[in-house]
Formats: C-alpha cells, sequence, structure tokens
C-alpha cells in the first residue's frame, strides 16, 4: 500500500508546488477536509512557516522557516518508508521523457509554415490531429513511472487521472487543456510534477540544467 503522508506535510506541500493557494485550492489538492486545512494553516501561521498573501494573489505561501520545514518533512518521509530509490528511478525516466512532452507543448502552440515559426490558429485539424496524438504517446509512456509512484507514496496518486483527463479533454476539442496554465492542462500538471520530484529529492532545477548541459557537451 501507498504510504499516507501526514497531513501537515501536505499542507507545506501543495504550498510549496502552487506557490500561492488558498484553503479550498490546498484543500482539493491535499485531499483534506478544508476544516481540518484551515486549522492546520492557523497554526503554521503561528508558527511562523506560512503567511497570508493579501495582494493580486490571495491565499496562503510559505515563509522561508516553511521552505526549510518542507525540505525537512519530505526528506524524512521519502528515507522513513523507504521509497527514495523509486522515486529517484521515477525522476530519471520523468527526465528522458521531458524533452518529448516541452516539444509536443511547443507544437501545440507554434506551427512551422514554409519555414517560418507562426502561431498555431488551430485552423489545421490533421496538424492538431497528430500533435495530440504524440500527447497520448507520450502520456502512455509516462504511465509506468506514474504507477511506481502512485505504489510509493500516496501523494503521488493524483497525478496520473490528472494528466489522462488533461489528455482526454484535448481529444475531444477543449484547446485549453494541453497547455492553458489557468486550468490543470497537461503542462500546468506535468511541471508540478517535475517540481514535486525535484523537492522531494532535494535536488535544485540549476543543477539539473547544468547536469543535463554537461551531459550534452561531452556527447
Amino acid at each position: 500500500m501507498p504510504h499516507p503522508s501526514d497531513p501537515r506535510l501536505l499542507v507545506l506541500h501543495v504550498l510549496r508546488l502552487k506557490g500561492v493557494a488558498d484553503v479550498h485550492v490546498v484543500a482539493e489538492a491535499s485531499g483534506l477536509p478544508a476544516a481540518d486545512v484551515a486549522d492546520l494553516l492557523d497554526g503554521l501561521a503561528d508558527e511562523g512557516r506560512v503567511t497570508a498573501c493579501t495582494g493580486a494573489l490571495r491565499g496562503w505561501s510559505l515563509t522561508s522557516e516553511g521552505r526549510a520545514e518542507h525540505g525537512r518533512l519530505v526528506g524524512s518521509e521519502v528515507e522513513a518508508v523507504g521509497a527514495r530509490a523509486t522515486v529517484r528511478g521515477a525522476y530519471d525516466r520523468f527526465r528522458a521523457l521531458n524533452a518529448s512532452v516541452l516539444d509536443v507543448c511547443s507544437r501545440w502552440q507554434v506551427r512551422d509554415v514554409a519555414g517560418q515559426h507562426v502561431l498555431n490558429d488551430h485552423t489545421d485539424p490533421a496538424y492538431d490531429a497528430r500533435v495530440v496524438a504524440d500527447l497520448a504517446a507520450v502520456q502512455a509512456a509516462a504511465e509506468p513511472l506514474l504507477g511506481d509512484l502512485a505504489g510509493a507514496l500516496d501523494r503521488y496518486r493524483g497525478y496520473g487521472p490528472q494528466l489522462r483527463h488533461a489528455v482526454a479533454r484535448v481529444a475531444g476539442g477543449d484547446a485549453a487543456w494541453f497547455t492553458k496554465p489557468l486550468v490543470p492542462s497537461y503542462h500546468t500538471v506535468w511541471f508540478e510534477l517535475h517540481e514535486d520530484l525535484l523537492t522531494t529529492l532535494g535536488l535544485e532545477r540549476s543543477a539539473e540544467a547544468e547536469s543535463a548541459a554537461e551531459a550534452e557537451s561531452a556527447t
């Protein structure tokens, strides 16, 4: 059975991934009751781990102390349940697929017409169908790593259904579910999974980019 994360960790984790989120967003993402989330946020605020945001983006966000506490908790969890090797293996496979995801998202947004890059206005059904087919193929390739993650930690169970739902919405004609940032589009959820894997393993994007550049220069 996948390990269920502590509610306190889940609240911090959602805020780490989303940046700013209100009680209802945290509750939906964590699977916790909204009343429990509200109580946890109040307690975390008293500890100086989270702060209320009242600007254009309203909700809660982590303080520097909250980010440190989150890093400590996710690191402790992945070690305590013996999931580090599984998460690391999934991360390595994720990285191998990431370029394909970014490429298919780019081709959904921009087309090559007579040697020129132009915005895809989605008036060519045959072109869009090919890109959607490629997205579905990428998702099929990602299923094994998503399954491994879901089997190790309960908080990873939502990624597979979300990504499959996005593919289905795009295939059904709703273009926003491919890359639009304001909905849980394929690109949005994939990006969040990437951040989740990095934070769980205690890695930084900058270090990841440097290792990729080193690997490319060595070939």
